[in-house]
């Protein structure tokens, strides 16, 4: 899963937990972890919901300014279903260095 530049510092630092997307089918699962680096989301609910339970409340809390401005985003190819994609982030853990005898 992809997010935009300017939102990817909010998500590490867990501000924004929740995406919008319109696809044609889901392209995540419950559960899966989907790059972030320097760790990962996490899913941890997907909804299907119309597009009229798109608010602007839900817009912010997706990063975005309003409504309008998650939909020119949302969209991806010629999907037309709506889905509500809730995560975590979950920063790698630092590789710890095996020191030699």
């Amino acid at each position: 899963m992809q997010f935009l530049e300017p939102l990817r510092d909010r998500i590490r630092r867990g501000e924004i937990t929740t995406t919008v997307r319109l696809w044609q089918r889901p392209h995540v699962r419950v559960g899966g972890r989907y790059a972030l680096r320097p760790g990962a989301v996490v899913v941890t609910k997907i909804a299907e919901v119309s597009l009229a339970d798109i608010t602007p409340d839900l817009a912010r809390a997706s990063g975005f300014a309003g409504l309008v401005d998650l939909l020119k985003v949302a969209k991806h190819g010629p999907g037309r279903r709506v889905f509500v994609v809730e995560f975590r982030y979950e920063a790698d853990p630092p590789v710890q260095s095996r020191a030699r005898p």
